[in-house]
């Protein structure tokens, strides 16, 4: 197993690491049937691709061995963000039968976190998913692992999301701050729960601290004066 250095070109602040211990702590009390994870959006640019590894950043800092899956075949810019310098294979060669697991799983200079990057962008990723092959990987990574976080494209774009969700325990929904309607909103999460009842919940995220708004008066006072912006874990009906 060969190993991904991950350089963060921005790191997080006080605030935004106390967010994600408490991202993680709610995720944890949902169940530990709650192994796998898909994690979507509403847009592109809402941040899924952030709260998702930082969620898994945060699970293995707790001491749980976790899985990052960059799965988002259509635009995922997950190694420019991390400054990973090669190509290597991911997701896409070992669901298309070019790799083995071996060869698309690297371990991280993080402790307990492990990445499958999303390799080459096929022509036909909804399918790809569609496979058996996927179900049965993640029913093997689920005796390894205690968590596996997937990160999926955005559900409010394309389909994808559903159907990975749909192989999954559980979803998660990353909505930013007035980034789309509350109908919108809610139109995505029937689609989630429609492919799978075990919706976790909303991550409210790019949340201005500071201000006159209702999260910069709620939590303004705690953190600080802090003008940038940051996840808020968000449960919906």
């Amino acid at each position: 197993m060969d190993k991904l250095d991950l350089i963060e070109k921005t790191a997080l602040t006080g605030q935004e690491k106390e967010l994600y211990r408490t991202l993680r702590t709610n995720v944890e009390f949902t169940g530990i049937e709650n192994k796998v994870i898909a994690v979507t959006s509403c847009m592109p640019d809402d941040g899924k691709t952030t709260v998702s590894f930082q969620l898994a950043s945060a699970l293995a800092e707790n001491g749980k061995k976790t899985l990052y899956i960059d799965a988002d075949l259509r635009k995922s810019v997950f190694t420019q963000r991390f400054e990973v310098k090669e190509n290597p294979k991911g997701i896409s060669h070992y669901l298309s039968g070019q790799a083995t697991l071996t060869e698309v799983l690297f371990k991280t200079n993080r402790e307990r976190l492990y990445v499958i990057p999303v390799g080459a962008f096929p022509n036909n990723p909804t399918e790809l998913f569609g496979k058996e092959r996927f179900g049965q990987l993640l029913e093997e990574l689920k005796k390894v692992f205690d968590y596996v976080i997937i990160d999926t494209p955005p559900l409010g774009s394309v389909i994808d999301a559903a159907v990975i969700a749909k192989r999954c325990d559980a979803s998660i929904l990353v909505v930013a701050s007035d980034s789309c309607s509350r109908g919108f909103v809610k139109s995505v999460i029937t689609r989630l729960k429609n492919a799978n009842p075990n919706f976790l919940g909303v991550v409210l995220n790019k949340v201005a601290t500071k201000g006159n708004t209702y999260y910069g008066k709620e939590y303004g006072h705690y953190y600080g004066d802090d003008k940038r912006t940051s996840v808020s874990g968000k449960k919906t009906e």
